[in-house]
């Protein structure tokens, strides 16, 4: 006689209409125990500004380079970029084995504040609406340029994501390609555009507002979500409610909502093991290589390493790196957790206990 199935305790596959890829879902495997690696958690009480650090107001950076003094947000040209925005000759043969292109870039980084403790989900919404107006003023300003076919913008918080510097900062990177990712994600939302004259994710976010089990948080313009496909235990989606191809359609009221719904799910990050929490994440949006991208649907992802708690994270190693990506807790699961969290951030509860 067989088992009835239930998604919260077998195992089961998950289809990510994105990326055209499957996960394996393990919900089995929850309790297991564990005997690996801790990360080393020191909760670090940061000054306003440390005289050693590269991105503060007014120091040195590494290339000898002096910051200004300045208030607020500072962009500025990576001093160390990954793409050179440079021009080069080129002939070699592109085919077989051995196959290559020169790419042309810009790389550059956003600091979000002179404040050097702080994160965005200790920022007010109001400086956090300024981040997303300079995320705007770069994107239309670097997709002016002839070269630049796509910008991502994208985070790196936290050492345990290869942040080299605790400074709240974020960068983006434009270049002359389409990066791999973003091309097959292109592929399946034109797919689907072109079948049923919708986007992907308009008819996806419509279907999850509905079932309400995977949703975070939301507002007017915006939800959150932990995707049906989600791999990361506490990966999360921010998608528009309205249609956008890209950030520079926003307007003023869509970029408040979209600052309000950021610092309402990394304050829930933060409040889950009462840790600044880790995590990589970053917009995807229509290239902008001058070509009408209808298929295009703004969102933004998020994608925190930790597992069980601030100590124990998950690794993509073994099966993932060499099968497909494969997830203990359920999606339906992650988002509860997440759904029930307060929106006040653990460290002013901390302070109200001593005042």
């Amino acid at each position: 006689m067989n088992t009835s199935f239930d998604r919260n305790k077998h195992p089961h596959r998950r289809y990510n209409p994105l990326l055209d890829e499957w996960i394996l879902v393990s919900p089995q495997r929850a309790n297991r125990p564990w005997q690996g690696q801790k990360e080393i958690t020191t909760e670090e009480d940061r000054p306003v500004y440390d005289p050693e650090c590269y991105l503060c107001s007014g120091n040195m950076r590494a290339n000898g380079a002096q910051n200004p003094e300045y208030k607020g947000i500072y962009v500025f040209n990576n001093d160390f970029g990954a793409l050179l925005n440079e021009e080069v000759d080129f002939s070699e043969e592109q085919s077989g084995f051995f196959a290559l292109l020169p790419e042309r870039g810009i790389n550059r980084v956003v600091c979000f504040s002179e404040n050097h403790s702080l994160t965005l989900p200790e920022m007010p919404v109001e400086h956090i609406k300024n981040v997303v107006d300079v995320w705007q003023e770069q994107f239309n300003e670097l997709a002016a340029l002839d070269h630049i076919n796509y910008i991502q913008i994208f985070e790196n918080k936290g050492s345990i994501m290869g942040c080299s510097n605790p400074h709240p900062h974020g960068q983006i990177w434009a270049q002359s390609s389409i990066p791999a990712m973003v091309q097959k994600t292109q592929d399946h939302l034109k797919s689907y555009f072109e079948k049923n004259k919708r986007t992907l994710l308009e008819d996806y976010l419509e279907q999850e507002i509905a079932a309400g089990e995977r949703i975070v948080t939301e507002n007017e313009h915006f939800a959150a979500l932990v995707p049906f496909w989600a791999s990361w235990p506490y990966e999360t989606m921010i998608i528009s409610k309205q249609k956008r191809e890209n950030i520079a359609t926003f307007s003023e009221e869509e970029k408040e909502s979209f600052a309000v719904i950021i610092k309402d799910l990394t304050t829930r990050y933060d409040n889950l093991f009462e840790t600044s929490f880790p995590y990589s994440a970053g917009i995807h949006q229509s290239p902008t290589d001058g070509k009408e991208h209808p298929e295009w649907h703004f969102h933004m992802h998020f994608y925190p390493p930790l597992l069980r708690s601030a100590e124990v994270k998950k690794f993509m190693v073994g099966y993932e790196m060499l099968a497909e990506p494969q997830r203990d807790i359920t999606p339906e699961q992650s988002a509860a957790i997440l759904r029930s969290l307060p929106t006040i951030h653990y460290k002013k509860k901390i302070i109200n206990r001593y005042l």
